[in-house]
């Protein structure tokens, strides 16, 4: 699991081609839900060790974010070579992202 924020918020043409499984996560180090969020996303993620997994702080104005739509944090994008397969926003249970992850990838 990725616990820090991304340095730099990669431009969308590089999340669209990235190859096999990813989790982008949009959020913020001073959002009381993201943080709520991170037991959840770490006993989740236990059973993915490979999984790419993206953490980026959004707010206004920030690109990728507006490009996936992000209204609410945490959302949580659930990738396959680049494309959308599934999204939780603000999850309150590990079961949920575990589902997500299986979707994307079933090796876990």
């Amino acid at each position: 699991m990725n616990e820090a924020y991304a340095a730099r918020e990669p431009p969308r043409s590089e999340i669209d081609a990235l190859h096999g499984p990813a989790l982008l996560e949009f959020g913020s180090p001073h959002c009381g839900h993201c943080r709520a969020a991170q037991p959840l996303l770490a006993a989740a993620l236990a059973g993915h060790p490979g999984l790419r997994h993206i953490k980026i702080a959004d707010g206004s104005g920030r690109r990728l974010g507006r490009a996936f739509r992000v209204k609410l944090w945490p959302t949580l994008v659930f990738l396959s070579d680049g494309k959308e397969v599934s999204r939780l926003v603000r999850p309150s249970d590990a079961g949920a992202i575990s589902r997500a992850l299986a979707q994307i990838d079933p090796r876990g």
